[in-house]
Protein backbone atom coordinates (compact mmCIF):
# COMPACT_ATOMS: atom_id res chain seq x y z
CA UNK A 1 0.00 0.00 0.00
CA UNK A 2 1.26 3.43 -0.86
CA UNK A 3 0.79 5.46 2.23
CA UNK A 4 2.01 8.62 0.51
CA UNK A 5 -0.60 8.19 -2.28
CA UNK A 6 -3.75 7.48 0.26
CA UNK A 7 -5.56 4.83 -2.53
CA UNK A 8 -5.67 1.34 -2.77
CA UNK A 9 -4.61 -1.03 -5.58
CA UNK A 10 -7.67 -3.02 -7.42
CA UNK A 11 -6.30 -5.88 -5.36
CA UNK A 12 -5.91 -4.60 -1.58
CA UNK A 13 -9.52 -2.81 -2.58
CA UNK A 14 -11.59 -5.73 -3.21
CA UNK A 15 -9.79 -7.48 -0.33
CA UNK A 16 -11.41 -4.48 1.88
CA UNK A 17 -14.79 -4.93 0.17
CA UNK A 18 -14.61 -8.79 0.80
CA UNK A 19 -13.91 -8.07 4.52
CA UNK A 20 -15.93 -5.05 4.95
CA UNK A 21 -19.07 -7.00 3.31
CA UNK A 22 -18.52 -10.23 5.26
CA UNK A 23 -18.59 -8.15 8.90
CA UNK A 24 -21.76 -6.53 7.36
CA UNK A 25 -23.56 -9.66 6.65
CA UNK A 26 -22.60 -11.30 10.21
CA UNK A 27 -23.42 -8.14 12.44
CA UNK A 28 -26.89 -7.04 10.57
CA UNK A 29 -28.10 -5.63 14.40
CA UNK A 30 -25.60 -2.57 14.01
CA UNK A 31 -27.47 -1.46 11.04
CA UNK A 32 -30.84 -3.21 9.95
CA UNK A 33 -32.32 -1.90 7.20
CA UNK A 34 -29.49 -1.08 4.87
CA UNK A 35 -28.11 -2.70 1.74
CA UNK A 36 -24.66 -3.44 1.40
CA UNK A 37 -24.82 -2.71 -2.55
CA UNK A 38 -25.69 0.41 -1.51
CA UNK A 39 -22.67 1.01 0.89
CA UNK A 40 -20.18 -0.70 -1.35
CA UNK A 41 -21.46 2.16 -4.27
CA UNK A 42 -20.78 4.95 -2.28
CA UNK A 43 -17.35 3.77 -0.89
CA UNK A 44 -16.26 2.84 -4.43
CA UNK A 45 -16.88 6.57 -4.91
CA UNK A 46 -14.83 7.97 -2.11
CA UNK A 47 -11.27 6.16 -2.87
CA UNK A 48 -9.65 8.15 0.09
CA UNK A 49 -11.92 7.55 2.42
CA UNK A 50 -12.14 3.89 1.54
CA UNK A 51 -8.27 4.43 2.09
CA UNK A 52 -9.05 5.58 5.67
CA UNK A 53 -11.29 2.51 6.54
CA UNK A 54 -8.48 0.16 5.12
CA UNK A 55 -6.28 1.81 7.78
CA UNK A 56 -9.48 0.71 10.45
CA UNK A 57 -8.46 -2.18 9.46
CA UNK A 58 -5.26 -2.59 9.08
CA UNK A 59 -4.60 -1.31 12.63
CA UNK A 60 -7.18 -3.49 13.87
CA UNK A 61 -10.32 -1.73 14.27
CA UNK A 62 -12.73 -3.93 12.10
CA UNK A 63 -14.90 -1.05 10.96
CA UNK A 64 -18.81 -1.92 10.44
CA UNK A 65 -21.27 0.64 9.25
CA UNK A 66 -23.11 1.62 12.13
CA UNK A 67 -25.88 4.07 10.96
CA UNK A 68 -26.88 6.14 7.89
CA UNK A 69 -26.93 9.91 8.27
CA UNK A 70 -30.31 10.79 6.39
CA UNK A 71 -29.57 14.92 6.29
CA UNK A 72 -26.13 13.95 4.69
CA UNK A 73 -26.79 11.07 2.65
CA UNK A 74 -23.37 9.15 4.32
CA UNK A 75 -23.14 6.39 6.35
CA UNK A 76 -21.38 6.12 9.63
CA UNK A 77 -18.25 3.78 10.29
CA UNK A 78 -17.20 2.89 13.74
CA UNK A 79 -14.31 0.64 15.29
CA UNK A 80 -16.26 -2.55 16.10
CA UNK A 81 -13.53 -4.73 17.56
CA UNK A 82 -13.99 -6.34 20.33
CA UNK A 83 -11.20 -4.50 22.51
CA UNK A 84 -9.44 -1.18 21.90
CA UNK A 85 -7.13 -1.42 18.07
CA UNK A 86 -4.21 -3.46 18.74
CA UNK A 87 -2.36 -1.70 16.33
CA UNK A 88 -3.55 1.90 18.15
CA UNK A 89 -2.09 1.35 21.77
CA UNK A 90 0.37 2.93 23.88
CA UNK A 91 -0.51 6.54 22.43
CA UNK A 92 -0.96 9.69 24.79
CA UNK A 93 -3.71 11.51 24.07
CA UNK A 94 -2.59 14.47 21.70
CA UNK A 95 0.41 15.99 20.25
CA UNK A 96 0.48 18.78 23.26
CA UNK A 97 0.74 15.71 25.49
CA UNK A 98 3.76 14.09 23.35
CA UNK A 99 5.55 17.18 23.27
CA UNK A 100 5.40 17.63 27.16
CA UNK A 101 6.51 14.26 28.19
CA UNK A 102 9.98 14.62 29.07
CA UNK A 103 11.15 11.12 28.66
CA UNK A 104 9.73 7.72 27.38
CA UNK A 105 7.95 9.02 24.99
CA UNK A 106 5.19 6.82 23.16
CA UNK A 107 5.74 6.05 18.95
CA UNK A 108 2.77 9.19 18.81
CA UNK A 109 -0.58 10.26 20.42
CA UNK A 110 -4.18 9.32 19.33
CA UNK A 111 -5.35 12.20 17.73
CA UNK A 112 -2.24 12.66 15.82
CA UNK A 113 -2.73 8.96 14.23
CA UNK A 114 -6.32 9.45 13.98
CA UNK A 115 -5.66 12.84 11.72
CA UNK A 116 -3.21 10.69 9.86
CA UNK A 117 -5.74 8.26 9.31
CA UNK A 118 -8.89 10.41 8.12
CA UNK A 119 -11.10 9.53 11.03
CA UNK A 120 -11.92 10.91 14.39
CA UNK A 121 -12.22 9.81 17.43
CA UNK A 122 -15.33 8.83 19.36
CA UNK A 123 -17.02 10.76 21.27
CA UNK A 124 -18.12 9.46 24.84
CA UNK A 125 -21.49 9.90 23.58
CA UNK A 126 -20.70 7.73 20.45
CA UNK A 127 -18.49 5.50 22.71
CA UNK A 128 -22.10 4.67 24.28
CA UNK A 129 -23.99 3.91 21.00
CA UNK A 130 -21.57 1.58 20.27
CA UNK A 131 -21.92 -0.12 23.41
CA UNK A 132 -25.75 -0.79 22.89
CA UNK A 133 -24.52 -2.52 19.79
CA UNK A 134 -22.68 -5.17 21.87
CA UNK A 135 -20.08 -5.83 24.80
CA UNK A 136 -16.59 -3.72 23.72
CA UNK A 137 -13.22 -2.58 25.33
CA UNK A 138 -14.04 -4.95 28.36
CA UNK A 139 -10.39 -6.10 28.85
CA UNK A 140 -8.82 -2.73 27.22
CA UNK A 141 -9.80 0.86 27.45
CA UNK A 142 -9.92 3.92 24.35
CA UNK A 143 -9.30 7.45 24.81
CA UNK A 144 -12.24 9.13 23.63
CA UNK A 145 -12.36 13.06 22.28
CA UNK A 146 -11.88 15.27 25.21
CA UNK A 147 -13.91 18.27 26.09
CA UNK A 148 -11.57 21.48 25.49
CA UNK A 149 -11.86 22.37 29.06
CA UNK A 150 -10.78 19.19 30.72
CA UNK A 151 -8.00 19.34 27.97
CA UNK A 152 -7.08 22.77 28.83
CA UNK A 153 -6.38 21.79 32.54
CA UNK A 154 -3.80 19.05 31.46
CA UNK A 155 -6.57 16.23 31.19
CA UNK A 156 -7.70 13.44 28.95
CA UNK A 157 -10.44 11.09 28.92
CA UNK A 158 -10.83 7.42 28.14
CA UNK A 159 -13.54 4.39 28.94
CA UNK A 160 -14.25 1.34 29.27
CA UNK A 161 -16.51 -1.11 29.92
CA UNK A 162 -16.45 -3.03 32.92
CA UNK A 163 -19.09 -5.10 35.23
CA UNK A 164 -21.53 -4.86 32.76
CA UNK A 165 -21.27 -1.00 32.93
CA UNK A 166 -19.84 1.62 30.68
CA UNK A 167 -17.61 4.18 32.57
CA UNK A 168 -15.52 7.23 31.80
CA UNK A 169 -12.52 8.18 33.71
CA UNK A 170 -9.99 10.72 33.34
CA UNK A 171 -6.16 10.72 33.13
CA UNK A 172 -3.06 13.14 32.18
CA UNK A 173 -3.41 13.96 28.36
CA UNK A 174 0.39 12.63 28.37
CA UNK A 175 -0.28 8.96 30.19
CA UNK A 176 -0.42 5.57 27.81
CA UNK A 177 -1.02 2.30 28.98
CA UNK A 178 -0.35 -0.99 26.57
CA UNK A 179 -4.37 -1.86 26.98
CA UNK A 180 -5.51 1.85 25.78
CA UNK A 181 -5.90 3.06 22.27
CA UNK A 182 -8.54 4.92 20.76
CA UNK A 183 -11.48 3.59 18.61
CA UNK A 184 -13.03 5.72 15.42
CA UNK A 185 -15.28 7.06 13.00
CA UNK A 186 -15.50 8.00 9.80
CA UNK A 187 -18.42 9.08 7.47
CA UNK A 188 -18.84 7.96 4.23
Amino acid sequence: MNNMKKELSAKESEELFSTLKARFEKNMNRHKGLEWAKVRSKLEANAGKLWSLNEMERTGGEPDVVSFDKKTGEYVFYDCSAESPKGRRSLCYDREAHEARKEFKPESSAVDMADAMGIELLSEEQYRELQEMGKFDTKSSSWVKTPANIRKLGGAVFCDRRYDTVFLYHNGAESYYAARGFRGWLMV
